[in-house]
């Protein structure tokens, strides 16, 4: 009973060092860009581009209209309509998200929201069937961004991608619920799970609309476990895949390599033809490596040793190997992003070619990577004491560290989904009667 009251102490001892250094950091008040980026603003500049996505996510609706959706986990899909505008090519270089140094946003300058609109699913339907029509191959190209990215990350950097590539594909942006910090790896990963019925149904409605002619999918990091488990899900409901999904593209999959097998073979013999980016220097593959019992993941295997050569072979898989690409990433997650010639590669494959992931990595969570992995050090006291003192000159470890407190300390960190919401999916024959 004694080490009980001595733990007990210790934690109490703990929460109070963290929530100091919080407040500390608070009053420190450093500058980073600006969030909540996502109220529409005037669209005052006609030399600069439009994208216009529809958003398909299980998060949770914010009370924030300039955050849209939270972290946390709504009680059922949901549905939104953005146009995202962007400044022209003389002031941002091509793959780079030109984030706002201030708001309001200038669309001149800046990636701007110049519609933001939540829809009824039946709208979601009308939006889609009126986008594919105009789209000259009748194409859609579905985004599932990865671990540590936030509603407005995610909104952002599709847009680039569907921007950059020059894709005429109607874009689709799926995303899950995740907190956007590097302390969440555990939560993140079960979003995943979450969110995959959600997906599938998705995926039946493309599979099923008869206009839709092509359908694309590029997934990153985490996002490919969602991807892969949608397809394989959807190819055992229907006893394989439509012929229509033609492109998947997994751009450093945080994904186990065993389980990946299953999944391959459990889509059967037709499946879509997977393009596969590795580097076996992507340390925060490593580090997953090491979480997940030693399991290498897919995103960082030697493709040609054996016996990854001849099962990709055999699968038709084909398969990007990088490490040798030099990169500004410091982690090397992303930087299939840095040569012209793989950007070049995957826009041919109507996706982007760039780092998918604006995850505002703090300081202090970039400390934790180094020391005992982000997975590991998730919500543990320990974790949480090795960034709280970055906390107080790094806004992004700030942010991220304020949530994790609560989370230690049994406070509520996340908004509640509204009670009474009717199980309602894009494909759902009854969602003329859903509201949302």
């Amino acid at each position: 009973m004694g080490n009980c009251f001595v733990s007990l102490s210790k934690v109490r001892r703990v929460s109070n060092v963290l929530l100091a250094s919080a407040l500390v950091g608070l009053l420190w008040g450093c500058a980073s860009r600006p969030t909540n980026v996502l109220l529409p603003v005037a669209d005052t500049s006609p030399s600069s581009s439009k994208v216009e996505m529809l958003v398909a996510t299980t998060r949770s609706r914010s009370s924030n209209p300039a955050q849209m959706y939270t972290g946390e986990r709504g009680l059922a899909p949901s549905f939104a309509e953005i146009t995202v505008s962007i400044p022209p090519a003389s002031v941002r270089k091509v793959g780079e998200v030109a984030w706002p140094k201030k708001l309001p946003s200038n669309p001149a300058t800046d990636f701007a929201v110049v519609r933001a609109e939540e829809i009824t699913p039946e709208t979601a339907k009308e939006w889609l069937s009126a986008s594919v029509t105009k789209s000259p191959d009748h194409s859609v190209l579905v985004f599932i961004h990865g671990f540590n990215n936030r509603f407005e990350d995610s909104v952002y950097r599709f847009a680039q991608i569907a921007k950059d590539t020059g894709t005429q594909s109607v874009p689709i942006l799926v995303t899950w619920p995740s907190r956007g910090s590097a302390l969440a790896y555990g939560y993140d990963r079960e979003s995943t799970n979450y969110t995959r019925n959600a997906l599938e149904l998705l995926f039946q409605y493309l599979a099923r609309d008869p206009e839709i002619k092509e359908v694309s999918i590029l997934a990153h990091s985490m996002g490919n476990w969602l991807a892969l488990e949608g397809l394989r899900q959807m190819a055992i409901r229907n006893g394989g895949l439509p012929a229509k999904f033609k492109n998947v593209m997994l751009a450093a999959p945080d994904v186990d390599v065993d389980v990946f097998r299953t999944q391959i073979a459990d889509m059967g013999k037709q499946h879509p033809q997977f393009t596969l980016f590795v580097s076996q220097d992507d340390r925060a593959l490593k580090v997953s490596r090491r979480v997940w019992g030693n399991i290498p993941r897919l995103g960082s295997i030697d493709p040609e040793q054996a016996p990854y050569k001849e099962e990709l072979e055999s699968n038709n898989i084909t398969v990007i190997d990088m490490t040798k690409v030099k990169s500004g990433d410091r982690l090397h997650h992303g930087k299939f992003a840095s040569s012209p010639q793989i950007v070049q590669l995957i826009g041919t494959r109507i996706a982007g070619g760039q780092t998918l992931t604006d995850n505002r990595i703090g300081l202090g969570d970039t400390i934790i990577h180094a020391t005992t992995g982000a997975a590991a050090a998730a919500g543990s006291a320990a974790g949480l004491v090795i960034a709280a003192p970055v906390a107080a000159v790094d806004q992004n470890s700030r942010e991220n560290l304020g949530s994790h407190i609560g989370a230690l300390t049994g406070s509520e960190t996340g908004q509640k989904s509204s009670a009474g919401v009717k199980n309602c999916a894009l494909p759902a024959p009854s969602a003329k009667k859903c509201k949302t």
